[in-house]
């Protein structure tokens, strides 16, 4: 047996501590951000939140600069009377930046299941059937579709399927009509069936011919029910009135509603940028308490050990959270900057921007912006908006000025919006179109446009 010894050279980057918690802390959303600010007030002593009126200066970028790049210090450096004895204030203050950004009391929207399972309890059941109605409820998507087999919650509740089956049927008469289907043909089934004078024709479209109804063969089909194409433009246009998705409109506003992390408001002729960070608690590190323990001797290394680590824990993130904070303000300060004609004027004065443009604007790191940038809304005059909206790839249009993709996007999205429906255009003739206005791209780039933004191909648009 031979023995070889081997020795490797290997380059690496080992983040410290303090590092990683910026980079966590960084890439929260508002409301994630809460619950850990609220977490780390709950299991860290030194961390204390307070209704004093704290005042919160941004470091200079220097300073904040030589801080992301400071070394750790090991715990066994650490000099325990300057620990102890430091008096510098470590506090954290949101920013609340006008009258106008407090919460408005909106009124409460039932989920869909509270509206179904509301009208369950208004039928004359018994328990074991409202069991069952509850069960099925409880599998019934967003849009309105049952998820689960008829089967398997029969064989879940050990009960009969046929049990199981007439309570579902009840359920499918309830409001929104459509509710509980288990594919799109039963969904659209149901509402024709409830229509009290419901097209017959369209009726057998949907059960006999509905292959040929979703890929829209209207000669096909008029051919196989011996009727005019006039009878079948009739029953598509009754058809299309039809819900696909009768779950919309019911939700849990809790899930739905987006908070914005900043606000772009305009004051004079500039514009003033705020971190929306209102609901975030005041907090501070809890000098009473390090007193306290300084107070009753430091000869028990144990004690030494869990201040050293839970003060140092304290302060690295408040520190964190100021980073976090300037962080967040300079880059979207620099997106204001870069994107100031549509902060001015609406979403057609959108520029083409990348994140390599914010990075070397701020001097940050590119993966930093994507971090900020990444699930986080603003809320502008125009709307509210993700970061990630602001940027988009550039090209240039027939003047040679650089424009953004979702200019373009939005002048594809308007001509087929505005087509011949009876004749809708190729991607080819859309190309065609666009470079008339001034933007040049291929046929290849206004389909790869057009299935970003979900519009069906020719064939599926076209009506009679």
């Amino acid at each position: 047996m031979e023995l070889k010894q081997e020795f490797r050279l290997r380059q690496e980057q080992i983040l410290q501590p303090q590092q990683i918690l910026r980079s966590e802390l960084i890439q929260l959303p508002m409301m994630a951000l809460e619950l850990r600010v609220r977490a780390e007030l709950e299991q860290n002593p030194f961390l204390e939140e307070t209704d004093e009126d704290l005042q919160v200066v941004e470091k200079p970028e220097e300073e904040q600069k030589s801080e992301e790049t400071e070394p750790e210090t090991k715990a066994e450096e650490i000099d325990w009377d300057e620990i102890l004895n430091d008096n510098e204030p470590f506090e954290y203050r949101p920013q609340r930046p006008s009258e106008e950004l407090v919460e408005i009391p909106r009124p409460r929207i039932p989920t869909l299941a509270e509206h179904l399972e509301e009208q369950l309890h208004l039928q004359n059941l018994t328990d074991q059937e409202l069991e069952i109605g509850t069960y099925i409820i409880g599998n019934i998507n967003a849009d309105g579709y049952l998820d689960y087999t008829l089967e398997n919650i029969a064989t879940d509740l050990k009960i009969p399927l046929e049990q199981i089956e007439r309570v579902h049927k009840l359920i499918q008469t309830f409001d929104p009509t459509g509710i509980g289907a288990r594919n799109l043909r039963e969904c659209l089934l149901i509402q024709l069936k409830l229509q009290p004078d419901h097209n017959s024709v369209a009726y057998t479209i949907l059960t006999e011919c509905f292959e040929d109804f979703i890929n829209k063969r209207f000669e096909i089909i008029a051919k196989k029910m011996n009727i005019s194409l006039e009878e079948v433009r009739q029953s598509f246009e009754d058809i299309r009135h039809l819900n696909p998705k009768p779950g919309e409109g019911y939700f849990d506003e809790k899930q739905n509603y987006i908070i914005p992390d900043l606000v772009v408001q305009k004051v004079g002729e500039e514009f003033v940028v705020y971190l929306n960070d209102g609901n975030i608690p005041n907090f501070h590190v809890n000098t009473a308490y390090r007193n306290m323990i300084y107070g009753e001797g430091r000869t028990d290394k144990k004690i030494r050990d869990f201040v050293t680590k839970k003060l140092e824990s304290a302060r690295w993130f408040i520190n964190a959270i100021h980073q976090r904070r300037t962080t967040i303000l300079r880059t979207m300060r620099a997106i204001v900057k870069k994107q100031r004609d549509f902060f001015e004027k609406g979403r057609n004065y959108l520029k083409p921007m990348i994140l390599n443009d914010i990075a070397e604007e701020i001097g940050m790191d590119i993966s930093t912006i994507s971090r900020v940038t990444n699930g986080k809304y603003v809320q502008t005059d125009w709307g509210v908006f993700e970061l990630k909206y602001f940027f988009s790839e550039r090209m240039e249009n027939s003047n040679g000025e650089e424009v953004s993709t979702k200019i373009i996007k939005a002048k594809l999205k308007d001509i087929i919006d505005n087509e011949d429906k009876s004749n809708p255009l190729s991607d080819q003739a859309i190309a065609e179109l666009l470079e008339k206005e001034g933007f040049p791209i291929a046929r290849r780039t206004v389909q790869k446009y057009r299935e970003q933004l979900s519009l069906p191909v020719r064939r599926m648009r076209r009506e009679i």
